[in-house]
């Protein structure tokens, strides 16, 4: 493939500039309602499998009284400190035009990092969280449905053959239907969320009645207790506690779809009240039966008469935190590619609504990873084991970024700003080191995917920054240019852009163009495509030339991360380049350089293999740019890095 795309895009521009929130107007109370449909579906599971494994998983804690307390505690209080204190709280409060997530957090960090030498290690640490990301995008489906699809064992233990076959149907023809959009599938995702957290509550009421002791777990002391009477094992039940709040930076990273209020509000009232009645509930029956419940507390408050019913409940739930997790993936996804750490892709939008968008190589990579999971490992206790490394380790990374945040951003007092941050880094690390136990039973595969993204994401930003380099070596200044260019080459009619990745020196496909074919246009455009670090770029701040005389011009498009580069479109809004742009009379000249791997200084050999692999595969500029497919002219040469 032609790497025109990667030429033609300039590396983001460290300008604050203008955007706006991208979230969808409307009034707070459907906004907080639609958050529940989203933000919530995956920490929303987890009572799912979170209790559970805590007494019947890799390190299962004795079902006694105190650690059913102590766990129950445990749970509650990382759910007030790491979601709604350090996420509701604080992080969400870090917004970049009202966006959020590590990438959209790592651009606003990276306006004010520039030239620090610490600077490259905060973002090398937020590119891992998003490397970490897919990790989790690869395990949420697969340990949400099936999580769900396996209460059809629990009322039914001759079905549990069943099981994974069923699973792997509904992830397929999850994943089979992405392409056609989500948006009217969207419109019902908040009232069937609404009605599991619901459900989840009133079942959990009608356990705690059975015995309403139960809600003095909800005290610290049980926790401390716990750990105090029976400390190593407190610390291994933690990697199975965490995965009561698994979804926790989905919070953060869907704050620009609905806003942070209406997010805030849905988790207070509705959300948080559900998780801790429902997981009272489960205390409340584990205490009672005992044993025969722990196969799945959650389905085993369920009467008879509701068993099934339920089960279609939490099935649903689980398949809607699985989409909001792919839509998640194709988001991030975009976000990388505009801020130059992943290769161009076909992004395909499904609707005209903002963030409604289907990028067909994330999809099928996460479905053919998904359903390898799901064959593999069988069982969601399984699965949970590898679940919680991805979870903590980006919880971990957030904290180093928000430290940036409150030092550099926000000027917080030391004091403050250490004491808190001392209180996040020890729970979060807690957590983390409790995961890694889990190494041998499964926790290895999101460090492997992890360190194998990462690798993909470096070595592509790499490589673009080498290759930039390299061909700015001997350019030629753009007013030298056109003073001899204009008086040696004839000129024929028409508008000519010529796609440029830097805002100085003349493009290759320019010289190619006028050594091979001598002549130049009327009208020739030098243009260079900016990605901001920002979501969106003001209109009027769209656009700005240069005139250099005698038909030669500089054209700068902005864009934010968030928006799509649709060049023509961009183009009929710029009236400073003589007359209008007519795409009938205009020619885009695109670079396509072919990458020679040499033992030049700048990265190993191997890495610019697969630099030069990631080059061919990219998506075409065409594609990307939207441009005129019958008005595109590519010019080769061959490049060294």
């Amino acid at each position: 493939m032609s790497d025109a795309v990667n030429e033609a895009i300039a590396p983001p521009a460290h300008s604050a500039g203008h955007g706006h929130a991208g979230h969808t107007q409307g009034s707070l109370a459907k906004l907080a309602v639609g958050a529940i449909g989203v933000v919530f579906g995956d920490i929303g599971t987890s009572p799912l499998y979170a209790l559970r494994d805590t007494f019947a998983g890799h390190h299962p804690l004795p079902l006694d009284m105190m650690h059913v307390f102590g766990i129950i505690s445990l749970m509650f209080w990382s759910m007030m400190i790491i979601v709604t204190f350090k996420y509701v709280s604080v992080i969400m409060r870090a917004d970049n035009k009202g966006e959020g997530g590590s990438l959209a957090l790592l651009a606003l960090i990276n306006q004010h990092t520039d030239g620090k030498r610490w600077g490259k290690g905060i973002i090398l640490l937020g590119v891992f969280a998003t490397a970490l990301f897919y990790g989790d995008s690869m395990i949420t489906p697969a340990v949400s449905v099936m999580g769900a699809i396996e209460g059809v064992a629990v009322y039914r233990p001759s079905m549990q053959g069943l099981i994974v076959p069923i699973v792997v149907t509904i992830l397929i023809g999850l994943f089979f239907i992405q392409s056609r959009g989500t948006e009217k599938v969207a419109a019902f995702f908040g009232p069937i969320m609404l009605l599991y957290f619901a459900t989840i509550s009133v079942l959990g009421v009608i356990s705690i009645l059975e015995y309403p002791g139960v809600v003095a777990a909800l005290s610290p002391h049980y926790a401390v207790s716990m750990f105090v009477a029976d400390p190593f094992r407190g610390f291994l039940a933690m990697g199975a506690a965490v995965l009561a709040v698994t979804g926790a930076e989905a919070l953060y990273a869907d704050m620009g779809h609905f806003g942070r209020n209406p997010i805030r509000i849905s988790w207070l009232v509705f959300v948080l009240p559900a998780l801790v009645l429902n997981y009272l509930g489960q205390a409340s029956l584990l205490i009672r039966v005992g044993t025969p419940a722990l196969e799945s507390p959650f389905y085993f408050l369920a009467p008879e008469w509701f068993q099934w019913p339920l089960l279609f409940i939490a099935s649903a739930a689980a398949v809607i935190a699985s989409q909001a997790v792919i839509s998640g993936a194709f988001s991030v996804t975009q976000q990388a590619i505009q801020l130059g750490f992943i290769p161009r892709m076909t992004i395909k939008h499904t609707s005209t609504a903002a963030g409604q968008i289907y990028i067909p190589v994330i999809n099928w990579a996460l479905m053919i990873a998904v359903i390898v999971l799901v064959l593999v490992f069988q069982r969601s206790s399984n699965l949970t084991a590898a679940y919680g490394i991805a979870v903590t380790g980006a919880m971990l990374i957030d904290n180093f970024l928000l430290a940036v945040v409150l030092f550099k951003l926000w000027q917080w007092k030391a004091p403050a700003a250490i004491a808190m941050l001392s209180v996040f880094f020890a729970i979060d690390a807690a957590y983390l080191g409790a995961n890694l136990t889990k190494i041998p039973d499964g926790g290895y595969v999101p460090l492997v995917m992890g360190v194998a993204i990462f690798t993909l994401l470096t070595t592509w930003s790499r490589g673009r920054a080498l290759m930039r380099e390299n061909m700015a070596e001997g350019t030629i200044p753009l007013e030298v240019f056109t003073k001899s260019a204009h008086s040696s080459a004839a000129r024929v009619p028409g508008t000519a852009i010529f796609m440029a990745s830097t805002a100085a020196g003349v493009p290759s496909a320019l010289l190619h163009n006028i050594k091979h074919n001598k002549v130049l246009h009327e009208r020739v455009v030098i243009l260079t495509v900016s990605i901001e670090d920002v979501p969106y770029v003001d209109p009027v701040e769209r656009y700005s030339v240069k005139d250099y005389s005698n038909g030669f011009y500089r054209l700068t498009l902005r864009f934010g991360f968030l928006e799509e580069t649709d060049v023509p479109a961009a183009l009929t809004g710029v009236n400073m380049c003589g007359e209008p742009f007519n795409m009938m009379k205009t020619s885009f000249f695109l670079s396509r350089q072919t990458l020679i791997a040499s033992d030049k200084p700048g990265m190993a050999l191997w890495r610019e293999k697969l630099f030069a692999w990631m080059l061919r595969n990219a998506a075409s500029a065409m594609e990307f740019f939207r441009l005129p497919t019958n008005r595109v002219v590519e010019l080769g040469s061959q490049l060294k890095i």
